[in-house]
């Protein structure tokens, strides 16, 4: 609710952060792929290690606006992120979503992004409950190390 509270007045007008990491390249050594129609990303706050988002390029942000194009290019990203996660970094399972709007826990609603989040046995503790933090094992950086040969 913190979180919530502390957004719910910003400006409708602000700039989206997805569409500012392909313009400007401010964030570019987050970019594991992209072409005309869909990009991925490695998510800046991630849940876990490997944590990565598959957006549309262009921005939109409802599903219903998803074009065929987008749509086919959208899910041969996420099985192409299904099996580099596997592959670099052998998890148990994945959650794989779409929080569509803002009240569905979409912390970015104006532009559809999925999550793929990979999960391992024991990956929770208390420490989200107790500390109100997330303790990850990896850096962003080195995330991006690992995965950027299977997205080359």
């Amino acid at each position: 609710m913190e979180y919530i509270q502390a957004n719910k007045d910003e400006p409708a007008d602000r700039s989206c952060v997805f569409c500012s990491i392909l313009e400007d390249g401010s964030d570019e050594e987050r970019i594991l792929a992209r072409d005309g129609h869909a990009f991925v990303t490695l998510a800046k706050f991630p849940y876990n290690p490997g944590h990565l988002l598959v957006l549309p390029t262009r921005h939109v942000g409802d599903f219903a606006d998803v074009t065929a194009d987008e749509n086919s290019a959208i899910a041969g990203y996420l099985q192409r992120c299904v099996a580099a996660l596997r592959e670099a970094s052998e998890p148990h399972g994945f959650n794989i979503g779409l929080n569509l709007g803002h009240v569905a826990g979409a912390g970015i609603p104006e532009h559809l992004h999925w999550h793929v989040v990979p999960r391992w046995g024991g990956d929770t503790n208390f420490m989200p409950v107790v500390a109100e933090t997330r303790v990850l094992p990896e850096l962003v950086a080195e995330s991006y190390r690992k995965l950027q040969p299977f997205f080359a």
